[in-house]
């Protein structure tokens, strides 16, 4: 399925790694001038895209801090002049313990990132999308924010009120031309991931058995969902929470 993003700009936080370089890739596949934002200098998405001939800058930035995600925007719009689309993916999963014993920094790390982070980012974006015209958000959530996963409570949490956010967004600027949506992944083969595995095959054996599919998921998988939610394929598409996740909560 081809998609059309020529003379777009698309913005991808956490587009370092993971599923964020799988959809900075693909949005530059499509046609995307494309602006990857990371807290981690890493020029290998960058450096694929250019290699491939495509158009992008990166801008480093922590998306727990205001003021650098309000200057990853300006800088985005300084440099291209326009923004079209931004997938909100940077996000951590914190330390594992249960409720009792998860810590305060730890819920305030992984909140400010997932939820108040990704706030941030579309209080600053927004305005630039109402001004265009229309475009299209996705946020990246998971399935921890459509069920519990016991051990990680500020990340399910995060994930669960970010789905909230989307829905509350998406229904403001409806009128605006601006679609507002969030992806919830399963379990995909990401850097998160292998911190949770500990890369242990028994234990990555066990993810997968869990699986209705039967396998893992891959990141370009989730970036083929994220570029669809983006696209005018999905143009009365608002204010869904998307599950890629290959059936995990249709058990």
């Amino acid at each position: 399925m081809k998609m059309n993003f020529e003379n777009k700009v698309a913005l991808v936080t956490g587009g370092s790694f993971g599923i964020g370089q799988a959809t900075a890739i693909a949005f530059a596949r499509e046609g995307a001038k494309v602006v990857v934002v990371d807290w981690v200098e890493d020029s290998k998405t960058v450096d694929k895209i250019k290699n491939e001939g495509g158009d992008c800058i990166f801008i480093k930035g922590d998306m727990s801090n205001e003021e650098d995600i309000k200057n990853m925007v300006e800088k985005t719009i300084s440099h291209y002049g326009r923004l079209d689309y931004a997938f909100n993916n940077a996000g951590v999963e914190g330390l594992t313990a249960p409720v009792i014993d998860c810590t305060n920094e730890n819920w305030d790390k992984v909140l400010g990132i997932n939820l108040k982070g990704v706030w941030w980012c579309m209080k600053y974006q927004l305005p630039h999308l109402i001004q265009n015209g229309g475009g299209a958000i996705v946020n990246n959530a998971s399935i921890a924010g459509l069920v519990g996963f016991p051990g990680i409570p500020a990340y399910v949490a995060s994930k669960h009120g970010l789905i909230g956010l989307t829905k509350n967004a998406a229904l403001e600027y409806a009128k605006s031309g601006v679609r507002i949506n969030v992806v919830c992944p399963g379990v995909i083969k990401t850097p998160m991931i292998d911190r949770f595995t500990g890369k242990n095959k028994e234990v990555e054996k066990q993810f997968e058995s869990a699986e209705p599919i039967g396998r893992l998921g891959e990141p370009e998988e989730v970036a083929d969902a994220v570029l669809w939610l983006c696209s005018e394929r999905s143009s009365f598409v608002t204010g869904h929470a998307l599950a890629v996740d290959g059936g995990w909560v249709a058990q």
